[in-house]
């Protein structure tokens, strides 16, 4: 229920769960976080043999997937997804690794996989391309295959550029509310001081996912009235956009809020 439910471990010392228990099973034994913790722990251990026991013994050629991002604490992730076809035809997935990484370059990303793959004892890749691999399909010669949602980001990040200064402005104000819970108090009092009917909040975007910069202006362009507002009743607000960043002043959400070009973008 834990596993499947993506329930916290400290659910199991919940009152509601704790009396749901003593009706539905009176003779089972009290336990804490910790031991659900240890207990999941060890399924994985037992889960992760059993499908290292199943790539040495069938020898399937496996497709590889990795997916990167970056978290709004800055933080890059990545992970490695295996697909493979079993002796019944049937296509099965699971997921080989999940880890933080220095960063989102081709050798970093090559060397992780490497070490996944050497650690699952795999040797026959299908759909992925790596220096010094022996094992691939013509030498790995023709498997190449670009990622189309990286080719959709980059396409639209450079056109996002003709109105970088006004996505640029915004992003530094949104960045300035979400930076510490003091001024998200005072940004919440301004919306309330605007009676804007809204329970959403302003989200940051991430290099990587191009859509979460559509979501990031929609997001601000609500409370637009109440950013204007901030400017007013702040000091520290203005100061913000005064201060250096990569050796040059900050883009400046003025009270405009370049309305009209963010509208384009939508």
């Amino acid at each position: 229920m834990i596993v499947i439910d993506e329930l916290p471990f400290s659910f199991v010392e919940k009152e509601g769960f704790q009396k749901f228990m003593s009706k539905a099973c009176p003779k089972l034994d009290r336990f804490s976080r910790r031991t659900v913790a240890r207990d999941v722990y060890q399924l994985y251990l037992n889960e992760k043999n059993n499908l290292k026991k199943v790539f040495a013994s069938n020898k399937y050629r496996v497709c590889l997937t990795t997916d990167c991002w970056t978290s709004i604490q800055n933080l890059n992730y990545m992970v490695i997804t295996a697909h493979f076809i079993d002796d019944e035809w049937q296509l099965h997935k699971r997921i080989l690794n999940f880890c933080q990484i220095d960063d989102h370059k081709g050798d970093t990303i090559g060397k992780l996989i490497e070490s996944c793959l050497l650690k699952w004892g795999i040797d026959k890749v299908f759909t992925i391309t790596m220096n010094n691999w022996g094992g691939l399909v013509l030498n790995g010669d023709y498997l190449h295959v670009r990622c189309y949602t990286h080719i959709i980001n980059l396409i639209v990040t450079e056109g996002l550029k003709e109105m970088n200064n006004s996505i640029s402005s915004i992003r530094n104000a949104v960045k300035y509310v979400r930076s510490s819970p003091a001024r998200l108090i005072r940004f919440r009092k301004c919306v309330e001081h605007e009676k804007l009917d809204s329970k959403r909040i302003v989200v940051m975007d991430v290099p990587t996912r191009w859509n979460s910069t559509y979501l990031m202006l929609e997001s601000a362009l609500v409370y637009q009235k109440a950013f204007e507002r901030l400017e007013d009743d702040d000091g520290f607000y203005r100061s913000y956009f005064e201060e250096k960043e990569g050796g040059k002043t900050k883009d400046w959400a003025t009270g405009t809020y370049r309305l009209g070009e963010c509208k384009c973008v939508e």
